[in-house]
């Protein structure tokens, strides 16, 4: 940009945090296998080099391209794949597109929902999937309902449930800002 038409505008850097990401997608009905996927690679939440001079690339505002994509072309996944490519760039695409389309081998919710005994997947990818679901199914069902009880009710019950206790170990580290 030339230094008199740059001097005319204000000019702000921003960091691109994760957390506050997320929180604005779900906040605003992001595609929850984009925020899943995102958790799993973290780095390509914004990955831009200009050096390369890329048309797409990964960026917050592309990642809502990405989500419009699929959900306009789930149904079609040839049309998919290249929707999500030419929204966060080809390679990041690919891997969105395989990530999406894995959810197949995905725990079944109905057994989780349950308490049946079921597998967790291997994969890593699938784990951080796995996660995302089971974190829309708290969110919409355990919380939602628990908050139509007064507030003195909820807590001695629910944090003296075994199950709490240890969903509440096994997330501490993410839950508790430093």
């Amino acid at each position: 940009m030339p230094a008199p038409l740059a001097n005319r505008l204000s000019h702000f850097e921003v960091d691109t945090r994760l957390d506050d990401w997320v929180a604005w997608a779900y906040a605003n009905g992001i595609n929850e296998r984009i925020i899943g996927f995102l958790r799993f690679r973290p780095d390509l939440l914004f990955d831009f080099d200009p050096a390369h001079s890329p048309v797409a690339f990964p960026s917050p505002r592309s990642w809502e391209f990405a989500h419009r994509g699929l959900r306009k072309f789930e149904a079609q996944p040839e049309l998919l794949r290249s929707t999500v490519q030419v929204c966060v760039e080809p390679a990041v695409g690919i891997e969105l597109h395989v990530f999406i389309t894995s959810l197949d081998q995905m725990p079944d919710l109905d057994a989780i929902l349950g308490g049946g005994e079921v597998p967790v997947p291997t994969e890593v990818d699938l784990q951080y999937a796995a996660a995302a679901l089971v974190g829309q199914v708290i969110r919409t069902a355990i919380l939602i309902y628990a908050g139509r009880f007064p507030q003195r009710e909820i807590g001695n019950a629910l944090f003296k449930a075994p199950a709490f206790a240890a969903w509440a170990q096994a997330v501490a580290d993410i839950m508790i800002d430093d």
